[in-house]
This record gives C-alpha cells, structure tokens and sequence, in this order.
C-alpha cells in the first residue's frame, strides 16, 4: 500500500507541479464545482481525481491527446471529451476584495502565447501567432489576482488593458505598469522628453519601479512552467480556460 501511495505521489508531484495536499485542494474546487456531473446517463470509467490529473498533466506538459491516451489507458476522444468538461473547472477562484485595498499594490503586465486558432490569434513580433493575456498579481504575495481574455497578439497592452474590464477590478488598488500602459490610471515609469535627460529622482524613480514591476515577470515566467502556455493547441475559448487553470495551480503551489 505504501508503495501504491508513493507512485501516486511521485506522478502528481512530477507531471502538475504540485504536492499532493496541492492536488487534494484542487480536486476539492473542482468536485464542489460539479466535476462528477449530475451523475445521469453513462458514468465515467475513470474517477474524478484520475481525470483531473489528466488535465493537470495536459496543462503541464502540453502533451497531445493522442500521447496522453495511452498513459492513462482511453482513446484520445475520451481524453479529448474530459479536458473539454474538466477544463472550465480548474479555473481562477475569484478573488475576494481585501479589506485594506488602498494600502495593496498590484502589478499589471501582458505576455504572448503562441497559439494555432487564427482568431484567437493575430501574426506578432514575437510569434507567427500569438494572444496577448494581461495578468495581474499582488506584489508582496506574488499570487495571481486575475487573467483577462486572450486578445490578438497586435494588441498593445493599453488597449488589451482597457478592453479586458479589469481596470474595474482595481478601483481603489494601487497598480504598477510599465511605460506601456500610459494613461491608464497606473503607475507608470518617467518618460525621457525631446532633448532633455530624466533628472536623477526620476532615474532613481525608474529603478525602484522597474526593481518591484520585476515580479509580474517572475510570476509569468513560473506560470510558462505549464507548458500549454508555450503553444497553445486549444481552439476557442481553450487558452482562456488553460490560462485560468494554470493560474489556479500557480496559486495552489505558492500559497502552501
């Protein structure tokens, strides 16, 4: 039996980036979320946490249906079919306003994935396609506030920031942006005028700025660990659902 637990944790904790207690809490969301359905017509073969897992791994790995079929034993439809129902279900838990607001700072940035839905995406700098995702993080906790709808990846990030609806979200929260977002209500770097150098308070300004706005980076970058957000496959309303998951995991694993 002790070696049967220890195989399952070595799966978890190798294939999704989290402990098994991080696991257990993510099942939980999800089961409270109706992952077993209304239990009507044709039950599943594999349990709930089996399927989670499933998921979990797909995010992670970014592994195609047809690799992952045989890993777990089902046709790729069905792997297909659970990702699809599961998928919605790991999403972003809301995040509840703290009391004292006025006194957070949130730090706001857009990152591109690179994905194969044409209208999802739009030809970039970066990528032959790709969408533009803004994320927002608290900065002394580096959890993942929220994750707007993917725009094409031509968008700049004020106007991925404006069209998101988040701007709502932060009203009475201090937010952090860089020098793309001008004239969105953050704050923003000193901008150099015409023929006139930054004085030095601004330059000292600037790197106490750029020090903090650093986080977003980090976070974005652990959240890429999850390899769905590298080369997203998912049509749709797919890489939404995969950016809420991956950050829901993200949460999991840094809050413990």
């Amino acid at each position: 039996m002790a070696g049967v637990l220890r195989a399952e944790r070595v799966w978890v904790e190798t294939f999704t980036g989290l402990r098994v207690a991080q696991f257990a809490r993510l099942l939980k969301v999800v089961r409270e979320r109706g992952g077993n359905g209304t239990l009507r017509g044709r039950p599943w073969s594999l349990p709930l946490a089996e399927r989670v897992l499933m998921v979990a791994v797909y995010y992670r790995t970014n592994l195609t249906m047809r690799q992952l079929g045989p890993l777990f034993g089902f046709s790729s439809s069905t792997v297909c079919r659970v990702i699809q129902k599961l998928g919605p279900l790991l999403a972003l838990e809301p995040v509840a306003r703290p009391a004292d607001a006025g006194d957070r700072l949130w730090i706001v940035d857009g990152t591109l994935v690179p994905v194969h839905d044409r209208q999802v995406g739009a030809s970039s700098r970066n990528y032959r396609f790709s969408a533009n995702v803004q994320v927002i993080i608290d900065a002394d906790t580096r959890l993942v506030i929220a994750a707007a709808r993917p725009v094409p990846g031509t968008t700049a990030d004020a106007h991925a920031w404006r069209a998101s609806g988040l701007a709502q979200h932060c009203q009475g929260v201090t937010v952090l942006g860089d020098g793309a977002y001008l004239n969105c209500q953050m704050v923003v770097p000193h901008r150099k005028r015409p023929r006139r150098p930054l004085l030095p308070g601004e330059e000292a300004d600037n790197a106490a700025h750029r020090k903090v706005r650093a986080r977003v980076e980090h976070v974005i970058g652990r959240m890429k660990n999850y390899k769905i957000l590298r080369d997203c496959r998912q049509r749709g309303k797919g890489l939404h659902h995969a950016v809420q998951a991956v950050a829901h995991m993200h949460n999991l694993a840094l809050a413990s």
